[in-house]
């Protein structure tokens, strides 16, 4: 722990909200406990094109509340490669960085463990990703802003679907992961969620259909998640056209919409304490470990366990769905 001085920070892959209210927490944690901050920009490929300044308090000040990240994100192929890294790497002994704190995804996590192991280098990551898909957390930074953009989405598209009498399927984001369509179908009342954790298990829209969808309403909605094991809105809306031609279909993507947007209270507040945790994490000469949160308390959960174990869906919450859309 001694030996270090210097914290790097990044953010990788795609944005979440609540990403800037961790890079403000960090830096401040940082400085408050000693330590020199240097933001990195573009993620990883600012590590490799050298894009790094000093942080002060100053430099994060009235951004708590604001979408996206300061820091910008880049994808980087390189970063993918040994002779990449190894530039990564000069370029971290080059502007004396001891540590690094990164704020990503799974893959923003992978690439942090592989860099990790082949130079011995301290690194703390915070789960960034509105996808909340990273084991060994119960939420993860952004999560909870996209739900209420979804929810806000499909409050306004429900009075479309009523007016018309008609079926709506609307895609939400997670590729890998149906938290969002499953939380956002009970927030939203929808009628079903498609998601990839049990497409696998059943023909889902056969289901819907077969359980007497519809007996009672005069309009549907339909979450699903973009997955290509779903196959999507826009796949499923065909079937239905073909299969189910009394239904009249429409399709809704939300896209990248769900990225954006001022954080809400709750991803503030779980950011601040995420980036504060991670500080805490490397005083306690603990590396290459994830801030993760369960049951409201702190935990630090090895790089290992957070991505290559899949977090999974609670059943309770399909059957909770299935209960309330009769």
């Amino acid at each position: 722990m001694s030996q270090i001085k210097c914290i790097g920070i990044l953010t990788s892959g795609g944005d979440a909200p609540g990403m800037n209210a961790a890079i403000r927490a960090v830096t401040r944690a940082a400085i408050y406990n000693g330590f020199e901050v240097k933001g990195i920009y573009r993620g990883y490929k600012g590590l490799i094109t050298g894009e790094i300044l000093p942080f002060k308090t100053q430099n994060v000040s009235n951004i708590i509340q604001q979408g996206g990240t300061i820091l910008k994100t880049a994808r980087c192929q390189e970063f993918k490669t040994p002779e990449g890294r190894k530039i990564a790497y000069d370029t971290l002994v080059k502007e004396g960085i001891d540590a690094l704190v990164v704020i990503g995804g799974d893959g923003t996590l992978t690439g942090a463990r592989i860099f990790a192991s082949e130079f011995n280098f301290p690194i703390v990551g915070l789960p960034g990703t509105i996808d909340n898909d990273l084991y060994g957390t119960d939420t993860t930074i952004g999560y909870d802003t996209a739900l209420n953009t979804i929810m806000d989405a499909v409050d306004k598209i429900r009075d479309t679907a009523t007016s018309h009498e008609r079926l709506f399927f609307i895609e939400v984001m997670g590729r890998d992961a149906g938290f969002l369509a499953l939380n956002g179908a009970i927030a939203t009342g929808a009628e079903a969620a498609i998601i990839p954790e049990i497409s696998t298990e059943v023909d889902q829209l056969e289901e819907l259909i077969k359980n007497g969808f519809r007996k009672s309403k005069n309009s549907s909605i339909v979450l699903v998640a973009e997955s290509p094991i779903t196959g999507g809105a826009m796949h499923l809306a065909e079937r239905v056209q073909k299969e189910y031609p009394q239904y009249d279909v429409r399709v809704t993507i939300l896209g990248h919409i769900q990225r954006g947007g001022s954080p809400t209270a709750h991803d503030r507040i779980l950011a601040s304490r995420m980036g504060s945790a991670a500080i805490d994490a490397l005083l306690e000469d603990q590396r290459n470990v994830m801030i993760g949160i369960r049951n409201n308390e702190i935990e630090y959960v090895p790089f290992n366990k957070a991505i290559k174990n899949d977090k999974p869906i609670d059943r309770e919450l399909l059957n909770t769905l299935r209960r309330l859309s009769i």
